[in-house]
């Protein structure tokens, strides 16, 4: 009875150890995702296209529908490329009139493998979907597939 017990109890010590480091990695994992995405959404809002650098792979692939009001459609597949997402940050809220300390950034994480992720997030322009990487220890933002919201 008593090696049953000890057995059990060995056991039991293994798989909280084995679940506790699960727990960390994803855990960091978790937070490179969020950090990558977070940038991504500061980088626009606040006018810094280093954080796009830092959080963007250069192999981007971004394509979106944006909602035009007078025309009551959407425009459709409007591709974006990295540099072009940089410039985009160092312009898009000069000024403040596009985004400001109350719009909405909102991370939702789906999933998160060891080397790919998916994610969404709810901005001032709208929804952003998330495939990401994890490449040399660090999550990038792979691709991006992106929908405005109508008014």
């Amino acid at each position: 009875m008593k090696k049953l017990l000890l057995c059990f109890v060995c056991f039991t010590l293994f798989t909280i150890t084995i679940s506790a480091q699960q727990n960390v990695k994803y855990s960091e994992d978790y937070k490179g995702v969020h950090a990558a995405i977070f940038d991504y959404v500061e980088g626009l809002y606040l006018v810094d296209s280093t954080r796009i650098a830092r959080s963007v792979h250069p192999d981007l692939r971004k394509r979106g529908y944006w909602y035009n009001a007078e025309k009551a459609a959407y425009a459709d597949n409007l591709d974006m490329t990295y540099q072009q997402l940089k410039n985009l940050a160092a312009s898009w809220n000069k000024g403040g009139g596009n985004a400001n300390n109350e719009s909405p950034k909102i991370i939702e994480i789906y999933d998160i493998n060891d080397r790919t992720a998916s994610a969404k997030l709810t901005a001032e322009w709208g929804i952003d979907y998330f495939h990401l990487a994890k490449l040399d220890g660090k999550w990038y933002i792979m691709n991006v597939l992106w929908q405005s919201i109508k008014d």
